[in-house]
């Protein structure tokens, strides 16, 4: 697996509009059909200061990266971080994505 390709800052509107979502206690998940895999993170300043948001940031994109290969191809992803999120450890990140993932019977 290369670089993780990145939504851009136009294509978060039209996945929001056009695409499905399911959430948990930590994150949502908006989804659109694709022709190859992007991924998308938002997390809000109402979550945190630029410390905590970058670190979440983070921990959903090394849950991402370790889990690609049990990703179905072909969508576009955007998560959005949840308030409660802001204290959580790798291990319930990862977690709440992966239950997502599933929700969305994307993982292979």
């Amino acid at each position: 697996m290369g670089k993780i390709q990145s939504l851009q800052r136009q294509d978060f509107s039209k996945v929001y509009k056009k695409g499905q979502s399911k959430a948990n206690k930590y994150l949502i998940l908006y989804l659109l059909p694709s022709d190859k895999s992007r991924l998308g993170i938002s997390v809000s300043k109402k979550v945190g200061n630029s410390v905590i948001r970058h670190r979440i940031k983070r921990l959903i994109k090394e849950a991402y990266r370790l889990n690609v290969d049990h990703i179905e191809d072909g969508y576009d992803l955007v998560f959005i971080a949840r308030n409660t999120a802001k204290d959580k450890t790798y291990s319930e990140i990862e977690s709440a994505l992966l239950h997502l993932i599933k929700l969305n019977k994307l993982y292979l």
